[in-house]
């Protein structure tokens, strides 16, 4: 089996994972900016992250044979400080021009408040500036519905977004279909004690369809499994379906996706 793992905040990880994922057939591995498990204090502090994402993680991947992309932005949670969040949008540019970037992400929503959206539609306006791919978070739990919805209006306001160069993540049940419908593609995020288990995304994928829609592992500081997604596809070929059929959801998506960007290149 193949499989690309489209979104791994590693960083948090060992590199016995790395390993693992690699053996377990994992060709790719594209890591988005996110939280660090505390907010940071200043624009310095982003900006040696962003030189961790785009210099360090790519060679600690290279040792175990792995290609390794990121995605850069403030995230939800910290850009509340909407000073702190502008002063990191103004270093986002020099990053973009390293090899392994492929857009902004993973932006978004936390607790849905007026700060959130305006620093959301200053990195969209980044994004189109640009021409980059975007990686969105949605909300966790209750808010996650309306979320969803106020992070597909910002989107649809700027009619220089293409909806198909965006990926919606950490899609549920509930907010899977308004995404799809919309003609953004949608991100099912597996976890072992919140999100989606292997048994519950598949149930998501054989209501909603393998049309635009990736699975990823996430893992992070918590309790994650970097091996979700081989695990998902043994699931998968468990009920029935095709080999080819588990092919084109766990590599042929996320490679259809991120090949938008040039620069995603497997040898």
């Amino acid at each position: 089996m193949r499989y690309i793992e489209p979104h791994a905040h590693m960083v948090s990880r060992i590199t016995d994972d790395y390993e693992a994922m690699r053996m377990a057939g994992c060709v790719a591995i594209c890591e988005p900016a996110f939280w660090a498990g505390f907010d940071r204090s200043s624009v310095d502090g982003f900006y040696d992250y962003f030189c961790q994402l785009t210099d360090y993680e790519p060679k600690r991947a290279a040792k175990f044979g792995l290609p390794h992309f990121s995605w850069l932005c403030i995230n939800p949670k910290e850009s509340e400080d909407m000073g702190l969040a502008r002063d990191v949008l103004g270093i986002i540019p020099e990053f973009l021009k390293r090899g392994n970037v492929l857009g902004i992400g993973e932006i978004g929503l936390n607790k849905n408040t007026r700060n959130e959206i305006a620093i959301l539609e200053e990195h969209i306006d980044l994004a189109a500036r640009h021409d980059q791919l975007i990686l969105v978070h949605t909300p966790h739990l209750e808010d996650k519905f309306k979320g969803t919805n106020l992070i597909l209006d910002v989107l649809r306001a700027d009619s220089r977004i293409n909806p198909g160069r965006v990926i919606i993540d950490h899609v549920e049940e509930h907010t899977v279909d308004m995404v799809l419908d919309a003609g953004f593609w949608a991100g099912i995020t597996l976890y072992p004690e919140s999100k989606a288990t292997p048994a519950r995304a598949i149930d998501m994928v054989e209501r909603a369809g393998m049309k635009n829609l990736w699975l990823n592992c996430a893992c992070d500081w918590g309790r994650s499994e970097p091996l979700a997604v081989p695990r998902t596809a043994i699931e998968m070929g468990r009920r029935g379906h095709s080999k080819e059929a588990v092919d084109a959801l766990v590599y042929g998506n996320p490679m259809r996706f991120l090949s938008q960007n040039p620069r995603f290149q497997l040898s």
